[in-house]
């Protein structure tokens, strides 16, 4: 008598509670691509977007928008270029507390800076976003494939008390179904742990251009603060 053991027997043939750890552990295996297809595309935007921030930042002469403009003398045309991306709230930020803030240029630019870390904690926290569900996936995949293998192979002994008989092709086809929950959580948990570090690295990067954009931003607000302290005694002077 030949038993087919063919991996969708294996999943049909398989005890309810085994055929509910494959089903569970599949449903994360989709879950597990559909976040990673999200958040690639999430991250190729926000590097594209950050970088064209930083061309203009290190492009730009001040604070003041338009960041850079592209003045053709006689052709009348001129076109402005404005921060949209990720550095735009860190911009904004040393602007309000250039205008608004009293106190001299240290204290400026200490407000300043503190408010851009904690802008670019919160982007920082939003890129993060999800990956947690990749984390938990990798963690506990191997453990469920576990249960239902354990589970599996505890109904395999039951069988064998039950028909009194030792013989392998009795309980070859329930231990092989145990075996694959386990399987199936490998395959849910090691992809969901490779791309939870790829993940991890690439926000590394994002938060390194943040910075960069901190540093730029900064730059600026300290040639603004310069050239401020420079035109008061001027204008002191002239009165």
């Amino acid at each position: 008598m030949s038993v087919n053991l063919s991996p969708w027997d294996m999943v049909v043939q398989a005890d309810v509670v085994v055929q509910a750890v494959m089903g569970g552990l599949l449903f994360a295996s989709v879950l597990c691509w559909t976040v990673a297809l999200a958040k690639a595309l999430e991250l190729a935007a926000f590097a594209r977007r950050t970088r064209a921030d930083l061309a203009l930042l290190g492009a730009a002469r001040g604070l003041d928008a338009p960041l850079l403009a592209s003045d053709r003398p006689g052709t009348g045309r001129e076109s402005a270029a404005r921060l949209t991306g990720p550095c735009a709230p860190l911009l904004d930020a040393a602007r309000d507390e250039l205008l608004s803030a009293p106190g001299g240029p240290e204290g400026v630019k200490e407000r300043a800076d503190w408010r851009i870390r904690r802008l670019i904690a919160a982007q920082a926290r939003a890129l993060s976003r999800g990956t947690g569900i990749l984390a938990t996936i990798g963690a506990t995949a191997p453990f469920v494939g576990l249960f239902g293998t354990v589970w599996g192979i505890m109904n395999s002994f039951v069988g064998i008390a039950r028909m009194q008989t030792t013989n392998l092709a009795v309980v070859a086809p329930g231990i092989a179904e145990a075996l694959l929950a386990t399987a199936i959580g490998l395959v849910a948990a090691i992809p969901a742990v490779v791309l939870y570090n790829v993940f991890a690295r690439a926000i590394g990067g994002q938060k390194a251009l943040l910075a960069d954009g901190e540093a730029e931003v900064m730059r600026l607000l300290s040639r603004e603060l310069d050239r401020r302290a420079g035109t008061v005694p001027l204008r002191r002077a002239a009165e």
